[in-house]
């Protein structure tokens, strides 16, 4: 659809709160969305032009629209949540996690089993949890059945059954692990006392329990039953450690739940702690997939609620790094400074890096500390994959990189024998280009560093990586073809998202097998480019190297052009503003300052609009 085919329809698109769902030609479901005004919402993909690929790909896509209007932002929030689950439409955020959790299962049966089941059957049951550790589950049944006499047999203990003696008590009557309802040795006021004392450890809350073991301690020993005493301290003792090992913050904090993110590209990351009267009941990561331009706050506010709902979370309190509009009524949104509150975060935060860095680690190969055999098993698989001529000992990488849009700079990392071989890393400043152009920045910095090696008679690597497309990669061929090493060593292009492999002159690319030991070894150097680049560049920066565009207007300081960037992320976004857009960020008087900077030789400083 295009802009002036939305144009057409933009009037009939209701103002109120709801959602939208957007069609292909063939009926496919592309998209849902919600939004406080639907026709503000929706307009904004038609009015606005993105940066996003993919966000361009599905406007074009469009070909019709639907709408379901309802009464508030919060209902809005909660059917989108409901449909993206229910469609799973290819340009909204993947939850990249499909597992089934363990619960706690109260049997709807005369004297009710306490047990772990993955399966929720709607008899009546009660169902506890979800749980995120299956350890987590048994360490909790544990300590259940050492303090709270229940049975584990799955006998039909109707009370016509027990009347006409069908059973008899079994060892663990004799152990003391249960009381023996089979006789009618035990009531059903005092077996459904035990399974209240069991809600009550499954929600974290261990006083009124151990109130209750000290109560009978206490009466045991006024009584001179000295040996049911011990048997109660012991269990008084036993669920003080078990509150000991999962206490980590003050009881004070009560019942929140705790969220922290990380984006990575076109991933997040979502940790959730679940605290229960101070406890940590449950954490979990999980991994989300973003299709267009979601924010942090947005893909947050999804993976909040899917946790909340798939853990069956009632806090009414979510601490988190940032503030987020989630319109679930009653619920308080924290980001906490210090205290207690502050220290969950901390935790969360860490648990959703180490995820983070755990993935990381087995995307790539590392091959530091392996054997000489375990190193070359690699190369030669990479040789084989790649069809190269020689074995790929001395493998060079090329990336370039530039700050908003502006500041180029190029970096060449070395790996030797699979290994990063840090002393013959390189970086370069461009200087032969002007402004910003990958091409011609990749054929400088590939001439320049081959040429110094042939000068030096250093040996040339066997393959040589290219962190770009075709277009980088023919002009990095460009450089070895003016330098005479055509065929000397062989020279690929590393498509950035895709992870595409392409060999100058062919058509098509080809991909190798996502966990293959070859590509995760390329993976490894990639992102060894990018982090010695980047680390470059901020280094640059932060001696002063760089001077930003915006700085060299005059009446303009550091403060305003930082501002402009960190609202906008790039110079070319704030060339592209209207005057009123920038009076809103800077005020009138610097808003009238950046527009002339940028079209005052073309207008004479006049807005074409007015």
């Amino acid at each position: 659809m295009t802009a002036a085919e939305f144009q057409q329809i933009s009037h009939t698109i209701p103002v109120q709160a709801g959602i939208y769902k957007y069609f292909g030609e063939d009926g496919e479901l592309l998209y849902i969305g919600k939004a406080k005004s639907l026709r503000k919402r929706v307009s904004s993909y038609f009015v606005k032009n993105h940066d996003n690929f993919k966000t361009r790909r599905l406007v074009e896509a469009i070909h019709h629209i639907e709408f379901t209007i309802v009464d508030s932002e919060q209902d809005a929030f909660l059917l989108e949540n409901s449909l993206i689950k229910q469609f799973r439409p290819k340009y909204n955020i993947e939850l990249k996690d499909d597992k089934t959790y363990p619960f706690i299962v109260i049997k709807h049966e005369p004297y009710p089993r306490v047990f772990l089941t993955r399966r929720v059957i709607r008899d009546g049951s009660e169902y506890l949890g979800p749980f995120t550790s299956v350890g987590r589950v048994r360490e909790v049944l544990d300590v259940i059945r050492y303090n709270i006499p229940l049975r584990t047999c799955n006998l039909n203990l109707s009370e016509q059954n027990i009347r006409k003696g069908k059973f008899k008590v079994c060892l663990e009557y004799h152990l003391g692990n249960c009381k023996g309802p089979c006789e009618g040795l035990q009531t059903q006021e005092d077996y459904q006392e035990g399974l209240q004392q069991v809600k009550e450890i499954l929600r974290g809350n261990l006083s009124p329990v151990l109130q209750i073991f000290k109560r009978r301690m206490q009466e045991h020993a006024m009584n001179m039953e000295f040996e049911k005493a011990e048997i109660e301290r012991k269990k008084i003792e036993s669920l003080q450690a078990y509150q000991a090992r999962s206490t980590i913050v003050s009881s004070r904090v009560g019942n929140v739940d705790v969220f922290t993110i990380i984006t990575d590209g076109n991933f997040a990351y979502v940790n959730y702690l679940r605290v229960l009267n101070g406890t940590i009941a449950d954490t979990k990561t999980v991994t989300l997939e973003k299709k267009l331009e979601e924010s942090e706050e947005e893909v947050m506010s999804y993976a909040i609620a899917y946790l909340r709902e798939a853990f069956q979370s009632l806090a009414r309190e979510i601490i988190l790094p940032f503030e987020v509009e989630f319109p679930e009524e009653g619920v308080t949104v924290t980001v906490p400074r210090g205290g207690d509150k502050k220290k969950l975060l901390d935790l969360s935060a860490k648990n959703v890096n180490y995820f983070r860095e755990e993935l990381r680690k087995k995307k790539m190969l590392l091959l530091e500390g392996k054997s000489d055999m375990e190193k070359k098993k690699v190369l030669y698989q990479l040789q084989a994959d790649l069809e190269l001529q020689e074995l790929p000992v001395h493998i060079e990488c090329f990336d370039n990189s530039n700050f908003q849009g502006a500041f180029p700079v190029s970096a060449c990392v070395v790996f030797k024998d699979g290994i990063a071989s840090k002393k013959d890393y390189r970086h370069f400043n461009i200087k032969t280009v002007e402004g910003i152009n990958d091409f011609a920045s990749m054929s400088e910095v590939v001439y320049r560093r081959y040429n110094r090696l042939l000068a030096e008679q250093q040996p040339l690597p066997q393959l040589v990586i290219i962190d770009g497309g075709k277009g980088q990669l023919g002009a990095a061929m460009d450089s070895i073809l003016k330098l005479g090493l055509t065929g000397s060593m062989t020279v690929i292009g590393l498509a950035k998202n895709e992870e595409e492999i392409f060999f100058p002159g062919d058509k098509d690319s080809i991909k190798l097998p996502f966990d293959s030991e070859s590509l995760k070894l390329i993976r490894r150097i990639r992102d060894e480019v990018h982090r010695f680049g980047i680390t470059f560049h901020r280094q640059k920066r932060s001696k002063g190297t760089f001077k930003n565009e915006l700085e060299e207007i005059k009446g303009i300081g550091q403060n305003t052009a930082t501002q402009l960037l960190q609202e906008f992320r790039s110079v070319n976004r704030i060339r592209a503003l209207s005057r009123e857009d920038l009076e809103k960020a800077v005020g009138k008087k610097k808003a009238q300052l950046v527009w002339e900077h940028f079209h005052g030789e073309q207008n004479n400083g006049e807005d074409p609009a007015a």
